[in-house]
């Protein structure tokens, strides 16, 4: 009876890391990532144009030649901001390629943005944060960058006792 109170303490203590070891989530096909926005998934798709803008943002056409602007309903967008991190996308025309990242609604369809090469295998986009939640905040001033009592210092340089009040100990 104890052996197996036991054995299902080490399932129960194994099942996250099993989890993990699982297989991932295949990839899904870009005509169907429409469907899973706000969703961080994988999407295999071939790529039949890489479009840049005169401003530098890169497009990955993922719409047959065939199939009209109104009916593609999804795109992969890189901002020029991320060049360096994504690097040359040219070597991917006419390839088939799986980019995992967060389908987004961009102007009427589904789209993802590409912001870093990791992308590609299976890596996460590039971190950004949040430019409301860090508003006022540069690295270089001293102040915090935001007003947290607890941060400040209460009462100047005050020790624990002040050194004025001995209290002397009595002798063993």
């Amino acid at each position: 009876m104890l052996r197996r109170v036991g054995f299902f303490i080490l399932l129960a203590a194994l099942a996250p890391a099993l989890a993990f070891a699982a297989k991932p989530k295949p990839c899904i096909p870009a005509e169907q990532a429409a469907q899973m926005l706000n969703k961080d998934v994988c999407v295999t798709a071939h790529i039949y144009e890489v479009v840049q803008l005169p401003d530098g943002t890169r497009f990955l056409d993922v719409c047959s030649p065939e199939t009209t602007d109104e009916q593609c309903r999804f795109t992969v967008v890189s901002f020029w901001e991320d060049h360096d991190e994504v690097g040359e996308l040219k070597k991917y025309h006419d390839r088939d390629v799986q980019i995992r990242g967060i389908v987004q609604p961009m102007h009427g369809r589904a789209g993802m943005i590409l912001s870093h090469a990791r992308q590609f295998y299976g890596g996460p986009p590039k971190f950004k944060p949040n430019p409301l939640l860090a508003h006022g905040f540069n690295a270089e001033q001293e102040r915090p960058p935001i007003y947290d009592p607890n941060l400040r210092a209460q009462g100047g340089h005050r020790a624990f006792m002040n050194t004025r009040d001995q209290e002397t100990l009595p002798a063993k």
